[in-house]
């Protein structure tokens, strides 16, 4: 074998950004657990960052995976996601990435409508969820290459009632019957909500997962010192570990959604 043709064999580098930042998750945690999960492929070189700003690396990579709450990107960061995007991106992103919260003085955590942009691109904008507690997560789409052969599990995780946007090609979705507690807009919430979905973008596309909370002890300061447990919830599961690793795959590929 010549060495180019050897050359040829080897699989092409894949340049990832990780935006893994926020406010009242263990974003240690998750941080770790997806850089583990991309160091499974030799070929995938990672950088990470706590928030969209640093447009060269955005512009320069193959693929980007988000973990963020409340982590909103300038309004430059987003023309420069939705360019990337458009010319073939592949976005995945994960539990609190749709989130824009803010603290009102009645106690009430309100989401804004700051990043018309931002949750356009995404599909969707977070709006409430119920206490955590057990909930069923269903296959809305079992042909599809990413979730052939999940069986409907049960996960005690946050239920997102979420504001959608545009055409999703939805993959999993829970029925829920509890409003949301805490949030201004909780009445409508209850209803069928997607959990696991695709929203193309030109040649690119954003796949999205909203399990996935974590919560460490200390993850809620400055509004309470001591977190008395320690929250893992979806990671828990073997199966929410599937669904990342398929999810990894499927972006890598980039191929038409």
């Amino acid at each position: 074998m010549s060495e180019a043709t050897g050359a040829d064999a080897r699989p092409p580098r894949i340049d990832c950004v990780l935006i893994c930042g926020g406010v009242w998750h263990d974003m240690d945690f998750a941080r770790l657990e997806l850089l583990k999960l991309l160091a499974e492929d030799q070929s995938v070189r990672t950088r990470v960052f706590e928030d969209y700003e640093n447009i060269a690396a955005i512009e320069a990579a193959d693929i980007i995976i988000t973990y963020t709450c409340d982590v909103t990107p300038s309004l430059k960061a987003q023309e420069a996601l939705r360019a990337w995007l458009a010319k073939g991106g592949r976005w995945y992103a994960l539990h609190g990435t749709n989130s824009v919260l803010r603290l009102l003085e009645n106690g009430l955590w309100d989401a804004p409508r700051w990043a018309p942009l931002m949750m356009d691109m995404l599909g969707s904008q977070f709006i409430s969820h119920p206490p955590i507690a057990p909930y069923t997560v269903t296959v809305a789409d079992p042909a599809h290459p990413l979730v052939a052969g999940v069986e409907p599990f049960d996960t005690t995780d946050e239920l997102y009632h979420m504001e959608t946007h545009g055409d999703l090609h939805v993959l999993l979705e829970t029925d829920c019957t509890e409003p949301g507690t805490g949030f201004v807009e909780a009445a409508d919430a209850p209803g069928t909500h997607p959990v696991f979905y695709i929203k193309q973008h030109g040649q690119g596309a954003v796949l999205y997962l909203t399990l996935g909370h974590c919560r460490g002890h200390y993850d809620l300061q400055p509004m309470l010192d001591w977190w008395p447990t320690v929250d893992r919830c979806a990671w828990d599961l073997p199966v929410f570990y599937d669904l990342l690793r398929r999810g990894i795959d499927w972006i890598k590929a980039r191929e038409p959604a």
